[in-house]
């Protein structure tokens, strides 16, 4: 059967038909958090260090049975695409506490995944380091910087999640969206290091940020530590709402 659609003058045949049936479109999700991860060192000895972490769940069934795949599913008819982002991560792996959520690009390979075409757009979703949502058992976070074995395109999702969000910590201040509400700025440090994938200096980032007016002090301090010491000053970001503050602005490594 072949026509000639009216308007646009394009050939259909059933090929297009079978073609756009059995098409799909899904949602995915990086969602992000720095969580303090197990070091092991020399010795035997360990410590927490906080790192970038993205929460993945286990595949149970083929294709890719055993593999490790971002959080999504199909994009249902009465929905747009955030609002099926959040559904997927409430339903399926019970995040409910997204400070952040934002769409960063389609994937529409026609090989991105065996059988029927599915279309994928993705998004990065931040949370912030106290929240701890009660994962399923298939669920768990994994560190960036080691990532499992990952189902078809996901870890390319990742790739592109990760670089997005150290782009933007440059020049906005969506930082707020992986920190406490209060913190001290060695907190921060922490934060944006792990989250940056490099050592920060923490007397330039409150120096950079307090100029741009991103964190504001408290007036308050946090409590003395074993050690003793001056107690450090706490701080929070001056506002909880994504806003660019130097749209020319660049974290940069620090030189060799």
């Amino acid at each position: 059967m072949r026509g000639v659609h009216p308007i646009s003058g394009f050939r259909l045949t059933i090929e297009n038909v079978k073609s756009h049936i059995s098409t799909t479109h899904e949602v995915l999700v990086a969602v992000f958090q720095v969580r303090p991860q197990p070091i092991h060192r020399n010795g035997g000895a360990t410590s927490d260090t906080p790192e970038l972490c993205v929460l993945l769940w286990e595949r149970a069934l083929d294709p890719m049975s055993g593999t490790w795949a971002l959080p999504g599913g199909r994009l249902e008819p009465d929905e747009d695409l955030p609002d099926s982002a959040r559904r997927q991560l409430a339903q399926k792996v019970d995040v409910q506490e997204l400070t952040h959520l934002e769409q960063l690009s389609v994937f529409s390979d026609p090989q991105r995944v065996p059988g029927n075409r599915v279309i994928a757009s993705t998004f990065l979703g931040l949370i912030p380091c106290p929240a701890e949502p009660e994962l399923p058992t298939d669920t768990a976070w994994h560190p960036v910087a080691r990532l499992p074995e990952m189902a078809f395109d996901h870890r390319i999702v990742v790739d592109h999640a990760r670089t997005r969000l150290a782009a933007k910590l440059s020049y906005t201040n969506i930082g707020f969206a992986l920190a406490p509400h209060e913190f001290t700025v060695s907190t921060l440090k922490s934060i944006y290091s792990a989250a940056l994938g490099y050592h920060v200096d923490a007397t330039n980032l409150q120096r950079v940020l307090g100029r741009r007016r991103v964190i504001t002090p408290t007036g308050t301090t946090a409590p003395p530590g074993k050690t003793g010491g001056r107690p450090a000053a706490m701080y929070r970001f001056t506002d909880t709402r994504y806003r660019v503050t130097d749209e020319f602005a660049a974290l940069r490594p620090p030189a060799d």
